[in-house]
């Protein structure tokens, strides 16, 4: 298994330090030819509308739409989640480059600006009974969740944060801002 973390934007060093705290030395990828080398691929949190544009710049959304979710397992985190939706709400005017792989309705910036920003637990029973601690900074909320797609996490008052369909995971918080690597594990089990 080779796991990479798209590293054109966005909180990618810290999901790299999670995978190497668990033993797993990660690819940044960055081009093409670094794409073509993994078989999982994160996308973190970050500037969706700016990771979306790179990847187009960088000629990689078609690579990942082609691959993802058959022989390239996906996880994107927030600004990833979006981009990994097949329908966006509140983007910006102009719209933005997506991959539009999970059958997932996602709104952007669903609990307000930066100061919204909150943690809260989730409840993940797919890692384990123990909640996971949820950071949500400018976060996107799941907003439905179409034909193939599961939810697999929710806050107390049960909004889906985590879905999962077949080899694609999409999560509206970042674990990596956590000491809790069980999405990370999960992840790489896909």
């Amino acid at each position: 298994m080779t796991v990479g973390v798209l590293a054109l934007q966005g909180d990618f060093r810290e999901h790299c330090a999670v995978l190497r705290r668990i033993g797993v030395e990660p690819i940044e990828v960055r081009l093409p030819h670094q794409l073509a080398q993994v078989d999982h691929l994160i996308i973190p949190g970050g500037e969706s509308t700016t990771i979306g544009r790179l990847l187009a710049i960088y000629q990689m959304l078609e690579p990942i739409r082609t691959r993802g979710g058959c022989d390239l397992a996906i996880w994107g985190t927030c600004a990833g989640a979006i981009l990994l939706a097949n329908e966006v709400m509140d983007q910006k005017q102009g719209g933005q480059p997506t991959l539009g792989l999970m059958n997932l309705t996602i709104r952007r910036n669903a609990y307000g600006s930066q100061l919204d920003s909150f943690e809260a637990p989730i409840t993940m029973p797919i890692i384990g009974e123990e909640p996971l601690p949820g950071v949500f900074i400018r976060a996107p909320q799941i907003m439905a969740l179409g034909q193939g797609c599961e939810a697999v996490g929710w806050l107390e008052d049960g909004s889906v944060v985590a879905a999962r369909q077949g080899r694609l995971l999409a999560t509206t918080f970042h674990p990596e801002l956590t000491h809790d690597d069980r999405v990370h594990r999960l992840f790489l089990e896909l």
